[in-house]
C-alpha cells in the first residue's frame, strides 16, 4: 500500500460523509421551516377552499404545524437526546425541516387530487400517508445516528409527526372530511412497516462492516457522525483501540542547552501524525511541541520522521503516553560542545543535508522541487546503519517539504541513499568547533487548519559553526507547494544565513477539514505565500537575536506497548465507510421503495 492509495481511501471516505453533514445556522434552519410550514399550510388547504377563509384556515393550519414541530424540537433536545452527543435542537430541527418536507409534498399531491376529484376524504388520507413517510425518515435518522437507547429514539421519532396530526381531529367539519374508522389500523400498520424497514435498513447495513471488521456499520457511522459534526474523537478511537496493535515506538531527540537549560529541541518520534484530522497522533508534533514548550520553557521542534499510516497511534490516551514519556527522556548528562558546519549533497534529485553535534549526525531530505511523501523506516534504517560504520549516531528528518503531481518512492529511495551517505561523509571531513544556538517560534493567528496551518505555527532553530549561519525551519503543516521552500531559503539567505532547510510536521489536523482533490491543503496553496515567508523571516530574526553558546545533547529511547492503529486497519476502516456509503443509497432505493409501495397499497385497500 503506498502513502497516496491510502490517502485516496481517506480521502473518499471524508467526501462522502463530511458532505453529509453540512448545515446552516440554526437560525436559517428556523426560517426555512416557518416559511415551509406556513407555504405548506396553503398549498394543502387553499387547493380544497379557495376563498379568503381558506386562506386564513391554510396560514392556521401552517402556523399550529408549526408551532407544534418547533415545541416538539424543544422537548427533545431537552429531555430524550438531552444526553447525546450529536442531536443539539439545530439537528433536531433541521430533521424536522427535511420531515416537514416529505410530509407537505404528500399532502399537497393528495390536495390537488382531493379537488380534482371534488373528494375531501382522499387528503386526510394523503396526510396520514404524509405522515409514515415523515415518520419512516426520523426513525431513519435517529436509529443511526444517536448514540440513545431505543426508548428515547423511538420517542424523539414519534414525539413530532404525532403532535401535528391533532388538528386533523378538529378540522374535518371545516374542510369537508370525516375519518374513517380504519384510521387505527393505517396508523398502527404504518408505523410497524417503517419500524419494520428501518430495522432491515439498519441490519443489511451492518453487514457490511461486520464481515470486513466484526463491527456494525451503523456503529461506525455513528462514530464517523459524531466526529464530522462535533469533532468527538472517543466514539471513533474507541474503534482504534480495538483493532490496533501494540507496538513499541522509538523517539529520538537532540537538545541543545546553553546555561544548563535547556534553550532549543529538535524531538523525532518514529509515528506518524495520522491518521486525519482530530483522530490518533493527527495533532501529535504540535502536542509535544506544546506541551514540551510548557514544560521546559524552551523552543521545540518536531519534523517528520521516516513512517507513515503503519505507525498512527490509535487515540488521545497513546498520544499522552507518548508525550509523558518524551518529558522522561530530556534529562542528559552527555553534553557536546563540538559541531560541524551544516553540509548538503545532491544525487540525482536527492538533497541530504548534514550537521554534526558531537557524535551525532543530524540529517534532513528532500527531493525538492520534486514531489514527495512519506519516506520508509527501511530508508532510515539504512542511514542509521551507514552512520555507524562511521563511529556516529544519526537522526533522520524526512523533509516532507515539496507536492505537486506524483511521487515515486523507489525511485527517490535509491537517489537518497546515495545522497545521505556522500553528506555523511562530507560532514566528517570537517573539522569540529565550538557552535552557537538560537530559536524563536511565531505562530500565526490569521492561518487556520482549513488553510492548511497546525496549531504549532512555525519554529526556527538556527546554529552558527565559525562564520557559516545555518537555519532549520519546521512549520506544523502536511507538506507545501513546489518551489516554496527554494522561496524561504531565498529569503534566509538575504538576512545572513548561508544555508538551512525548511521541514513540515506533516500534521494530519489539516486533513479531513476541506474537501478537495487531496482531503487538505498544503503550505503555500491557499495560505499566502508571502505573508507566510514574512513569518518566517520574523521567527528567524528573533532566533538571531539569542544567539548564543550551546552544548548538544542526543538519544533515542523506546516508550514500549504503545497502541498503533496501522495502514491496514486504517484502511479497511475507510474501505467499510466507503461500502457503507454505497450500500445506503441501495438499500434506501430498494427497502424504501417497496415500503412506500406497501403504505400505498394498505391507503387503497382501506379506503376503496
Amino acid at each position: 500500500m503506498t502513502h497516496s492509495s491510502l490517502d485516496e481511501y481517506i480521502s473518499r471516505a471524508v467526501k462522502r460523509y463530511s458532505s453529509l453533514f453540512t448545515l446552516p445556522s440554526h437560525v436559517a434552519i428556523v426560517i426555512l421551516l416557518g416559511a415551509l410550514c406556513l407555504l405548506g399550510g396553503v398549498l394543502a388547504i387553499l387547493p380544497l377552499k379557495p376563498s379568503y377563509n381558506g386562506l386564513i384556515l391554510s396560514v392556521t393550519f401552517g402556523g399550529i404545524f408549526l408551532s407544534f414541530t418547533w415545541a416538539s424540537d424543544i422537548v427533545i433536545s431537552r429531555s430524550s437526546m438531552k444526553g447525546d452527543p450529536v442531536f443539539n435542537l439545530r439537528r433536531c430541527s433541521a430533521l424536522s425541516l427535511f420531515s416537514c418536507l416529505i410530509w407537505f409534498g404528500v399532502v399537497f399531491l393528495g390536495s390537488s387530487m382531493s379537488a380534482f376529484l371534488g373528494n375531501p376524504n382522499l387528503w386526510v388520507k394523503f396526510f396520514f400517508l404524509g405522515f409514515s413517510g415523515a415518520l419512516m425518515l426520523r426513525l431513519l435518522v435517529f436509529s443511526t445516528t444517536s448514540f440513545t437507547d431505543f426508548g428515547r429514539m423511538f420517542f424523539s421519532s414519534v414525539l413530532q409527526p404525532a403532535l401535528c396530526t391533532i388538528p386533523i381531529f378538529f378540522m374535518g367539519s371545516v374542510i369537508g372530511y370525516s375519518l374513517d374508522a380504519q384510521l387505527p389500523i393505517f396508523l398502527l400498520v404504518s408505523i410497524i412497516i417503517a419500524a419494520l424497514t428501518v430495522f432491515l435498513f439498519t441490519y443489511f447495513l451492518d453487514r457490511v462492516g461486520e464481515r470486513t471488521l466484526g463491527i456494525a456499520s451503523s456503529s461506525l457511522f455513528k462514530a464517523f457522525f459524531a466526529n464530522w459534526t462535533e469533532s468527538l474523537n472517543a466514539p471513533l478511537e474507541a474503534f482504534f483501540e480495538k483493532l490496533g496493535s501494540e507496538q513499541n515506538v522509538r523517539v529520538s531527540l537532540l537538545t541543545f542547552r546553553a546555561n544548563k537549560r535547556i534553550k532549543a529541541a529538535i524531538i523525532v518520534p518514529a509515528l506518524h501524525p495520522g491518521p486525519f484530522k482530530n483522530l490518533g497522533s493527527s495533532f501529535l508534533p504540535s502536542l509535544i511541541q506544546t506541551t514540551l514548550e510548557s514544560k521546559l520553557q524552551c523552543v521545540v521542534s518536531v519534523p517528520h520522521g521516516l513512517v507513515g499510516h503503519e505507525l498512527d497511534l490509535s487515540s488521545q490516551l497513546q498520544n499522552q503516553r507518548v508525550v509523558e514519556g518524551i518529558l522522561g527522556f530530556t534529562d542528559s548528562t552527555l553534553n557536546y560542545s563540538k559541531a560541524t558546519p551544516f553540509v548538503r549533497t545532491r544525487r540525482n534529485e536527492a538533497t541530504a543535508s548534514c550537521q554534526i553535534f558531537g557524535n551525532c549526525a543530524l540529517l534532513t531530505l528532500t527531493i525538492a522541487p520534486k514531489s514527495m511523501e512519506d519516506l520508509p523506516q527501511e530508508l532510515d534504517s539504512f542511514i542509521v546503519k551507514e552512520a555507524e560504520k562511521l563511529g556516529l549516531s544519526a537522526l533522520v528528518i524526512d523533509a516532507h517539504n515539496s507536492i505537486e503531481g506524483p511521487f515515486n518512492v523507489n525511485e527517490a529511495v535509491v537517489s537518497l541513499r546515495k545522497a545521505s551517505v556522500a553528506s555523511l561523509r562530507k560532514a566528517l571531513s570537517y573539522e569540529r568547533s565550538s557552535f552557537e544556538v538560537g530559536a524563536a517560534t511565531v505562530v500565526p493567528k490569521e492561518f487556520t487548519v482549513e488553510e492548511g496551518m497546525g496549531p504549532g505555527g512555525i519554529s526556527v532553530i538556527v546554529t552558527r559553526v565559525g562564520d557559516q549561519k545555518a537555519a532549520y525551519v519546521t512549520i506544523d503543516g502536511n507538506n507545501m507547494m513546489s518551489g516554496l521552500r527554494e522561496r524561504i531559503l531565498s529569503e534566509l539567505r538575504e538576512i545572513g544565513f548561508v544555508d538551512g532547510e525548511v521541514l513540515t510536521t506533516d500534521t494530519h489536523t489539516v486533513c479531513g477539514v476541506v474537501r478537495t482533490a487531496r482531503g487538505y491543503h498544503p503550505l503555500g496553496e491557499v495560505i499566502d505565500q508571502s505573508k507566510l515567508i514574512s513569518y518566517i523571516r520574523q521567527a528567524a530574526v528573533n532566533a538571531l537575536d539569542n544567539l548564543g553558546p550551546a552544548e548538544a545533547s542526543w538519544r533515542t529511547e523506546i516508550i514500549p506497548n504503545v497502541n498503533v492503529i496501522g495502514e491496514k486497519r486504517i484502511e479497511e476502516l475507510c474501505l467499510v465507510a466507503d461500502r457503507t456509503a454505497k450500500q445506503a443509497k441501495r438499500l434506501a432505493v430498494s427497502l424504501f421503495s417497496a415500503a412506500s409501495v406497501l403504505l400505498i397499497l394498505l391507503f387503497m385497500f382501506l379506503w376503496r
